[in-house]
């Protein structure tokens, strides 16, 4: 019998040929399962969304479309996403699995009346506040660049805040000055 022969039985012809299959539909349903994942996140990350929960079209949408994010003399409208999810992959995740904390509050209707919602809103926007503080108003700096600013155009205060140096020095961050922008304050 020749050495050919001995190494291609009829077993070993097919767990040499079951390997590169095995290997092609892993990646495959690999692929299939990182689009569904992607899918998901982007379906999620919509204004639409975010307003299938009564309890923010009866809140805070309210306020949301009285401020300049959703109406100004630009036309630029900065959606809920745009604040409050962050765009890296990375971070988007992160956010999206913290996400899952609020689902269960709406399952347990602890913000399902305005009342309630009134009730907790402190606690909430003081965890948005220092989620962005933590990361630099990096949702913020999607929009806004302060390399982008025309400081001439600010008023003398405005202009004082945004001093590059001034910013540096202090460590302040968007959210320090502009709690309040999209949103009444608590």
């Amino acid at each position: 019998m020749k050495i050919w022969d001995k190494l291609w039985t009829p077993s070993k012809k097919w767990w040499s040929f079951g390997i590169p299959l095995g290997g092609f539909l892993a990646a495959i349903l690999g692929l299939l399962a990182w689009g569904a994942f992607n899918w998901s996140l982007e379906l999620t990350n919509t204004e639409q969304f975010c307003l299938s929960c009564h309890e923010m079209s009866q809140t805070v949408y309210q306020e949301y479309q009285q401020s300049i994010h959703y109406r100004n003399s630009a036309g630029v409208k900065a959606s809920c996403p745009d604040c409050h999810v962050p765009r890296p992959w990375v971070h988007k995740t992160i956010r999206k699995i913290k996400a899952t904390n609020e689902l269960w509050h709406k399952i347990r209707g602890t913000i399902n009346t305005p009342e309630k919602f009134a009730m907790h809103r402190e606690a909430m926007a003081e965890r948005v506040w220092a989620e962005m503080k933590a990361n630099n108003s990096r949702e913020c700096r999607n929009c806004h660049a302060f390399s982008a600013m025309d400081l001439a155009a600010q008023s003398k205060r405005a202009q004082k805040k945004h001093d590059p140096v001034r910013i540096a020095e202090t460590k302040e961050t968007c959210i320090d000055c502009h709690k309040g922008t999209a949103h009444n304050l608590p």
